[in-house]
């Protein structure tokens, strides 16, 4: 509001003294908290142009917050009376009167009487008559309410009267009836067929139809849709969403398809196709789908790990590797994410001389028995440091991998006392504990 206010002052000043200066002046001295000289401004400014709405309601909301209602309702009166042109100010008088005294009948019968008034001299105003069907309703006055409804029911089709309608329906007449509901059908369908472009309207028509277990109806409406607006594209994924539950499955993976040429970066559509794979057990397309869905909209750490892993058993460091890096930066100071992102980053050869850096910085985040105590992890650390020359620093990793295997994991642990044995042998050291090694890995996992 400050800098709203500065401007206003900012653009008065050239003109010299006006109520919009002294409404400006008011403005700042009520953000300075100086109450008096915010009033005696104000007060100015009213003084020059009673006619300035915004002036009176700024001067009514302070007698409300001073506790003098009837003093603001005589502001809105007043100011309501002597222009009756304005709807505006009929409107903010009825609201004024309901919100302030909900439960005075004298003030539930003025608001009616002003908005009944306000109706007369602006036929067709959707936002009287919706508050005037609010009020019949609450007065269990159902004939005024069945044709409140019916004027809005029968007014030119747009998203905004179709809508009211559609709540006014809702409101009168039973969920189960067939009569309201071929009504409330028929108020969606006039207004999709003269304003088809419209997105807020071809939802809203075709949620009322899925929910209703009228899946080909809900498609048809956003068919028409997508077919009067094809850059509707949050529509169109709806759409191919719909197709799919309705087992219309090349139609459905086709619209999705068509959304992801037109922009790769949504997100709703990678992850539908990413569903409809994994449904199809073509887990191969599924897995860029469901990486590009984690990488726009973001996720929790283990779907990334879960994802990442997927990758790497499918021989895909690569892809791996990016999924974590966009992970890592969602989530900087996640130690899971940081012990896979070295171990993908290791096995993709164009990032392999990055690896060492990142298995440091994962072990020292991760802590003793967080995830760097994890096998793979220690496995994989040990190659990174034995190609660095740092042959202690890598065996005692490769005995921490072979203390941490589960027990179901002996072909895993057998690999692990063959590599380990296999250094010694290479440099020539440890020749009885080498022989040892290797005896134990042939009782895991025979040759």
């Amino acid at each position: 509001m400050k800098p709203a206010a500065l401007l206003y002052l900012a653009a008065s000043l050239t003109a010299g003294a006006s109520p919009r200066l002294d409404f400006a002046l008011g403005i700042l001295a009520g953000l300075r908290g100086d109450t008096v000289a915010e009033a005696a401004s104000i007060a100015k400014a009213r003084a020059a142009d009673p006619t300035a709405f915004p002036l009176m309601v700024r001067v009514a909301g302070k007698r409300q917050a001073a506790g003098d209602l009837a003093g603001a309702s005589t502001l809105y009166r007043e100011f309501a009376a002597a222009q009756p042109e304005r709807l505006d100010a009929l409107v903010a008088y009825a609201d004024f009167l309901r919100e302030s005294s909900p439960d005075d009948d004298f003030a539930g019968q003025m608001a009616r009487e002003t908005l009944e008034k306000a109706l007369e001299r602006f036929p067709g105003e959707l936002g009287v008559q919706k508050r005037l069907f609010r009020i019949y309703e609450s007065l269990e006055q159902r004939d005024r309410s069945l044709a409140m409804f019916e004027a809005v029911a029968s007014a030119a089709p747009g998203h905004l009267q179709a809508l009211a309608a559609v709540e006014m329906a809702r409101t009168l007449f039973p969920k189960d009836d067939p009569a309201a509901r071929a009504r409330v059908d028929a108020l969606y369908l006039n207004a999709c067929r003269e304003q088809p472009a419209d997105p807020v309207l071809a939802r809203a028509a075709s949620e009322h139809f899925r929910t209703s277990g009228r899946l080909p109806e809900a498609i048809e409406v956003l068919a028409a849709h997508t077919a009067a607006d094809p850059s509707s594209l949050s529509l169109r994924i709806r759409q191919g969403i719909l197709l799919l539950a309705a087992e219309k499955t090349a139609e459905g993976e086709k619209a999705l398809l068509d959304v992801l040429a037109i922009d790769p970066r949504q997100a709703l559509a990678h992850q539908s196709l990413a569903k409809l794979y994994r449904k199809q057990e073509r887990a191969a397309e599924a897995r860029p789908h469901a990486a590009e869905a984690l990488k726009i909209r973001g996720g929790d750490p283990s779907e990334f790990v879960e994802l990442a892993d997927e990758f790497l058993a499918a021989d895909l460091p690569r892809e791996a590797r990016l999924l974590l890096e966009k992970a890592i930066y969602f989530n900087p100071s996640d130690a899971a994410l940081a012990v896979k992102l070295a171990v993908a980053t290791r096995r993709d050869p164009e990032s392999r001389a990055a690896a060492s850096r990142l298995f440091r910085e994962a072990e020292a985040m991760s802590g003793k028995d967080g995830p760097a105590s994890d096998p793979v992890f220690l496995r994989e650390f040990a190659e990174a440091l034995l190609e660095a020359g740092q042959t202690p620093a890598a065996e005692e990793r490769l005995r921490l991998a072979i203390r941490t295997y589960p027990a179901d994991q002996k072909k895993e642990a057998a690999a692990a006392l063959r590599r380990l044995a296999g250094i010694w042998q290479d440099e020539k050291r440890n020749e009885e504990a080498a022989k040892a090694l290797l005896q134990r890995a042939d009782s895991l996992d025979p040759p």
